[in-house]
């Protein structure tokens, strides 16, 4: 299965879970009421990873891109985002805070480079205004 597929079976099942027919739990749950979720997740993503256990690690992965994608449900049931709007922002996000690497801008010290994406995430904030 390619990584794209398994995504969006992670999706199909996802949306039958949360379907009329689907689990109780999982239909009920909301952004506010899934967070306290993804904050358990990240913290024991990290944990493993301070243990350096690899097959842990990839359990609390998967765990946590369950969160996410439940998240990204939520928001495409209201019609607001799906998950393809989502994962196009970061894929811009991170082109966009690397021009050293995809535009061709010179590249620097780690100092410099953490300026330059400081700089470039201040930018960004004030678009957004």
């Amino acid at each position: 299965m390619t990584q794209p597929h398994r995504l969006s079976r992670l999706e199909e099942i996802i949306q039958q879970l949360r379907s009329e027919n689907g689990c109780p739990w999982d239909k009920k749950q909301t952004p506010a009421s899934i967070k306290k979720y993804l904050i358990e997740e990240s913290r024991e993503l990290a944990e493993a990873i301070d243990n350096g256990e690899p097959q842990h690690i990839r359990e609390e992965i998967g765990d946590l891109f369950f969160i996410l994608t439940i998240l990204c449900e939520m928001f495409r049931e209201k019609d607001i985002f799906t998950t393809e709007d989502a994962l196009q922002t970061i894929i811009d996000k991170m082109i966009r805070r690397h021009p050293h690497v995809f535009n061709g801008a010179p590249t620097g010290t780690d100092q410099e480079l953490r300026r330059q994406w400081q700089a470039i995430k201040e930018m960004e904030k004030t678009e957004k205004k």
